[in-house]
């Protein structure tokens, strides 16, 4: 699939989920800015409907549906929703996920609630929307995954982030020639609402915004974003002692 792909009135139609704020409220701005058709997915109703009314006022072009992507039927309902608006899907692009917060994962009440939106959910999802994909020929899955993906700093939500971008790597392979490509993005430290707590300096979500508009014109394996996270990983895989004595100063609290 390639930026020249057409979709709904000249447009691709892009299934935008964890919409509502941070990297997913600066992606949906991003790619309606690129002349796309978006259908904002989020559980925060009044910050979607705002966003979308902001994006398009007519209601023709963006459209918001309130879900929790880690519930079955409410996943069912919005692939239903969009395809009864727009008629087709030709992206999904996997970006909610959560975190276990502050403290200890095994001291959470429900930790494995970040496997089921971070992970699960992109399968399901993923499922729902592939074979109309395969069907016609075209189409594009872009996981949003993490550094903690590649380089193990918390249990549960690398396990999660592990698991996408396994995934990611395995569909991408048993989808070549289909005409369907799937691309992983992993950012590294990004202001949000995830890493309010961090003092460590990082950029704004604008930067995986792009990034994430980038790849639907140009489909690639992996995009790293900021790039030196590129480096760090190298690091983690080849000197992991050094990686630990780094995280034990910096991410431990």
């Amino acid at each position: 699939m390639s930026g020249k792909q057409q979709g709904y009135g000249g447009r691709r139609v892009v299934v935008l989920t964890g919409a509502s704020s941070g990297i997913g409220a600066a992606a949906a701005q991003e790619l309606s800015a690129r002349g796309h058709a978006l259908v904002l997915v989020a559980r925060r109703r009044e910050q979607l409907h705002q966003l979308a009314r902001q994006l398009d006022p007519s209601g023709t072009r963006v459209m918001a549906i309130p879900a929790d992507v880690s519930d079955p039927a409410d996943r069912a309902a919005l692939i239903g929703a969009a395809l009864a608006h727009f008629g087709r899907i030709d992206v999904l692009i996997n970006n909610a996920g959560i975190s276990t917060g502050g403290g200890k994962w095994w001291e959470h009440e429900d930790a494995a609630q970040v496997l089921r939106v971070n992970l699960e959910a992109p399968i399901e999802l993923t499922r729902l929307i592939l074979p109309q994909m395969v069907q016609r020929g075209s189409g594009q899955i872009v996981n949003v995954a993490s550094v903690a993906g590649q380089v193990g700093v918390q249990g549960v939500y690398s396990a999660s982030k592990f698991g996408l971008r396994g995934f990611s790597f395995g569909l991408r392979r048993e989808l070549l020639g289909t005409g369907v490509t799937v691309s992983v993005v992993s950012p590294g430290f990004v202001r949000t609402e995830m890493t309010a707590r961090s003092g460590l300096p990082m950029p704004g979500p604008e930067a995986v915004a792009r990034a994430m508009a980038d790849i639907l014109e140009r489909p690639r394996r992996e995009v790293t974003v900021p790039g030196v996270y590129r480096l760090l990983s190298a690091l983690g895989r080849v000197f992991p002692g050094l990686t630990d004595r780094l995280v034990r100063r910096y991410l431990s609290r």
